[in-house]
């Protein structure tokens, strides 16, 4: 195992680089008029994505970083659902719901909090504006295993459901209890039964390394036990502890979190044993089996990121739909719907798309997305494709930027030549590091220390 106490001065606030340039660049400067814009200019022969924000919870998960509305209240997610279908029937003013759509996510939130009865409703919702659904489109929910039944699921796979994830973190009960997520094993199992009796043909777990109490030694038993549900895939988090932007994590005791050296332990060990164990990293934080598709397109060099992860479905334009969705189209503008419930209402009572702030990219933003974007997908950058695309000299347009990497190539962490830059496998770990050179709105938060999560 490598001494990894060195590189804990790489811990700093970093972007995790869902996007680019990042939430934090939205603004109300782009308008909604130029919005409405947008959307009616996209092209036609491009597929859709589509992302729909389930945002209750019952309780509060103290480490969650999502935007949620806690509630027990039946009438407070009827009522969502009767919004749901007005976005819908605005958006169809907008756009062509005839498109092929090829990607439908929903997130959360915990979306099965909703009863079988309400996906039923959703779905058909969706399906009676969106007809034209791709035989191969991936469509995928989250899923809280403390709450899904048959039925759900049943409703789930004949929805076209082919997709789910299922949210563990850990499966230490002295962890569980500091994050207030009281998940036993055979809850987990039972779930795992379930998406397998109705065909769902890739299962992803969420498994979180940071949280309180975590040491090297319970990840390794939460590991083993996740690996024994046999996933397809796995996404393995660094817990991003930022309680000046959530009230909840706040209930965190800070002592107890483990310390740089100790996460990056804990990463390089999961690396090593999840490899051993068949699957193979893919982007920054995803593992998959060899015969997934996602492992085939980091092979060619093709795995895309967006606000829904890792995916293979690049070339599309995703449009967000409820509470705080981000939408992005055609790699030129990124729109996101209001935060507050109250907000989104007003908008959608007003008969207008419940738009707040969003990005339209600049020709300087578009190259720093592709760089940054084949960096944390793909873990490397193919210089000799990047200046036949842009048809500019990589080396003069980024000589910062490369001066800022030689201190990563010094200690092995990657390889730089004319032709391409490549991530080592110990730089992996610190892929956020190794992209933020290529970052032109990063100076003006350095001094911000409670902007970003940190990076190791």
């Amino acid at each position: 195992m490598l001494d990894f106490s060195k590189f804990t001065k790489y811990s700093k606030p970093g972007p995790r680089y869902t996007s680019y340039p990042t939430a934090l660049e939205f603004s109300d400067a782009f308008g909604y008029d130029a919005y409405l814009d947008k959307l009616k200019s996209q092209d036609p022969t491009r597929p859709l994505s589509l992302y729909f924000h389930l945002p209750f919870c019952r309780n509060a998960c103290y480490f969650c970083g999502c935007n949620v509305v806690f509630t027990s209240k039946e009438e407070k997610k009827v009522r969502y659902i009767d919004y749901l279908k007005r976005e819908m029937e605005i958006l169809s003013r907008y756009v062509d719901t005839s498109r092929r759509v090829i990607q439908l996510h929903f997130g959360g939130g915990t979306p099965t909090f909703f009863s079988a009865a309400q996906l039923q409703e959703i779905i058909a919702a969706i399906r009676s504006h969106f007809k034209n659904f791709a035989p191969e489109a991936e469509i995928s929910c989250e899923i809280d295993p403390r709450h899904i039944d048959d039925a759900q699921m049943k409703v789930l796979h004949e929805g076209g459901f082919n997709r789910v994830s299922f949210g563990i973190q850990d499966f230490d009960e002295r962890v569980q209890t500091a994050v207030h997520r009281i998940q036993p094993y055979d809850v987990t199992k039972a779930a795992m039964v379930l998406a397998r009796k109705y065909g769902m043909q890739s299962v992803n777990v969420d498994l979180i390394y940071g949280l309180p109490f975590q040491s090297l030694e319970t990840f390794k038993k939460t590991l083993e036990l996740a690996l024994s549900l046999d996933p397809d895939r796995f996404a393995v988090f660094n817990y991003a502890h930022v309680p000046w932007m959530k009230k909840t994590m706040r209930k965190i005791d800070e002592t107890t979190l483990p310390r740089p050296e100790e996460k990056l332990s804990i990463m390089q060990y999961t690396i090593d044993y999840l490899t051993a164990n068949g699957y193979r990293m893919i982007g920054m934080d995803h593992f998959a089996k060899p015969e997934d598709e996602l492992f085939k397109a980091i092979e060619k060099g093709e795995l895309h990121r967006n606000f829904q992860g890792y995916t293979t479905k690049g070339g599309a334009d995703l449009i967000g739909i409820g509470l705080t969705s981000i939408g992005e189209g055609a790699a030129d503008y990124y729109a996101q719907n209001f935060k507050e419930m109250a907000s989104y209402e007003a908008a959608i009572d007003a008969g207008k798309l419940p738009f707040e702030r969003g990005a339209v990219l600049n020709e300087d933003d578009k190259i720093r997305q592709y760089v940054i974007m084949e960096l944390m997908s793909n873990f490397k950058l193919d210089i000799t494709r990047f200046e036949a695309k842009f048809g500019i000299v990589f080396k003069e347009y980024f000589a910062d930027a490369i001066a800022a990497l030689k201190p990563f190539a010094e200690e092995a962490l990657v390889e730089m030549d004319d032709t391409k830059i490549v991530c080592t496998p110990t730089g992996t770990l610190l892929i956020r590091n190794i992209s933020m050179p290529f970052d032109a709105y990063m100076q003006k938060h350095v001094a911000n220390k409670k902007t970003f999560s940190k990076t190791v």
